[in-house]
């Protein structure tokens, strides 16, 4: 996915700048960078890779020769970036967390309008150059930003340093989060996670909302664009990614794990001895699940971490698989005898969470059931990168209605509506496959009534196909403006 941290103060923001970065490190897994803009050195970046080493070790030596009182930082999971521009616009760097299916598409229009592409990543084009493009081509940056939106077939979530401020643009349908905090006295932060604030002593001000525009000070806020009348949310940044002590759109991200756990436990009639959460992202469901079903919570596998910063370091999937598998440990005294019911986030592919099955079995469990947060995923996610998939043929979901069907497309909404019995049919395959004494998933109503915003303002595409792509929401807010294909 990725997530980025801006900062603007009356004094120097490089602190500010280099921790805020660090606590959106979750959020993505490939490379970082910082930018600062000093008024005498003008602007200065540093972009390094992450996918052998974390965000403070490899800019932590590097932090004197960065100056000035507004910066933005990245970690993101597609290109290298900031990107800094000199345009009719002026001097100024942009950094994104976006996923672009229509790169080449655009590219294509651009390269035809006389532009020309220099980051270039692996010989392929830096999705955030692309909007830094379509930025230019508009009569101011607001103007610029709107034509981004009318293009992205995605998401598209942005930060703009300029020479005397810093624009923030939120996803035109809001997908992923920005929120804006304050240091009383001092100046503004802008970040993709609320986690980041607290330590730094920013506090939360708002959330932008979807298709907003503002622009930051050291001194305040001033709204270039009002807010879009329709909003999709992500709803895997509370199942998965987001991080425990983070609020989206006010709703705090532990609390919605503990809320779907607290109901799925409530309605469980299956028998066990204890529960608990696959680290780090399943224990939140875990904790309200053992709540809701009244049986004890115990730490039954421990993530160790200390010589493994990153599962995706080696080079092929069987050892990354394995990295993965080697940072969870079981423990047997926990494990041995016991019926178990184990919490995780979500089943993708499914190839880790069997390792993780065989893992109880062989420390002695006598059953292992397997709760999960969210629904089964039975569409691929064309908005957010939340996960690796290149095809929905990966998702093991697809890959049983394949073997069903002979078609993996074949009559996805009846797989998607728990209760029907090609869902019923579905989740007891995956169950087999895994080698789970049982599986359940929870439903789509539960997981937003978790969340507590209205179904309308939280996508759930993945688990229903019911997304919008924010470029045509724009045309059909913008009727005058050319329709897209």
């Amino acid at each position: 996915m990725g997530g980025f941290f801006g900062a603007i103060s009356k004094t120097p923001c490089v602190n500010d700048l280099f921790y805020g970065t660090d606590y959106n490190s979750h959020l993505g897994t490939k490379r970082a960078g910082m930018v600062t803009f000093d008024p005498e050195r003008g602007f200065n970046r540093t972009i390094h890779s992450l996918e052998r080493d974390y965000f403070r070790s490899k800019f932590e030596d590097e932090l004197d020769r960065f100056v000035g009182n507004q910066g933005l930082g990245v970690i993101s999971d597609t290109d290298p970036q900031p990107i800094i521009v000199n345009s009719h616009l002026g001097r100024y760097a942009v950094v994104t967390v976006a996923k672009v299916n229509n790169v080449r598409e655009i590219a294509d229009e651009l390269l035809r309008e006389r532009m020309h592409f220099s980051e270039l990543s692996a010989n392929n084009i830096n999705q955030t150059e692309m909007v830094a493009l379509l930025i230019n081509m508009g009569r101011d940056f607001v103007d610029g930003i709107n034509l981004v939106y009318s293009k992205v077939k995605g998401s598209c979530s942005m930060l703009i340093l300029t020479e005397d401020g810093i624009i923030a643009a939120r996803d035109y349908l809001g997908r992923t989060p920005i929120v804006i905090g304050r240091k009383p006295g001092e100046g503004y932060a802008v970040s993709s996670e609320t986690s980041a604030f607290p330590n730094l002593g920013y506090e939360r001000v708002r959330d932008l909302g979807p298709g907003e525009i503002v622009r930051l000070t050291a001194d305040g806020i001033e709204v270039l664009q009002a807010p879009a009348g329709r909003e999709q949310i992500c709803s895997f940044l509370w199942v998965y990614y987001g991080f425990p002590a983070s609020d989206y759109d006010g709703v705090n991200a532990e609390l919605v794990r503990e809320n779907g756990g607290v109901a799925m436990g409530r309605t469980d009639d299956t028998e066990a001895d204890c529960v608990c959460g696959i680290p780090d992202s399943g224990v939140g469901f875990a904790l309200g699940y053992a709540e809701g079903k009244k049986i004890p919570y115990k730490r039954a596998v421990l993530k160790y971490t200390p010589t493994w910063p990153r599962s995706f370091t080696p080079g092929n999937q069987s050892r990354r698989s394995l990295v993965a598998k080697m940072k969870l440990i079981p423990n047997r005294a926990i494990l041995q005898g016991r019926s178990i019911v184990f919490c995780d986030d979500s089943i993708v592919r499914g190839t880790q969470l069997r390792d993780n099955v065989s893992t109880f079995f062989e420390g002695g469990a006598r059953e292992v059931h397997a709760r999960i947060s969210c629904p089964p995923l039975v569409y691929g996610c064309p908005f957010v990168g939340f996960t690796s998939s290149k095809s929905d043929l990966e998702l093991i979901s697809r890959q049983i209605i394949r073997d069903f069907e002979g078609d993996d497309a074949a009559n996805l909404e009846r797989y998607a509506t728990t209760g029907t019995p090609e869902y019923e049919r579905m989740v007891a395959e995956i169950a087999r496959r895994l080698g789970l004494s049982t599986l359940k998933f929870s439903t789509i109503e539960d997981l937003v009534a978790s969340i507590g915003l209205p179904k309308c303002r939280v996508c759930t595409h993945c688990f229903d196909g019911t997304g919008t792509c924010p470029a045509k929401a724009w045309h059909e807010d913008h009727p005058d403006t050319p329709a897209q294909d």
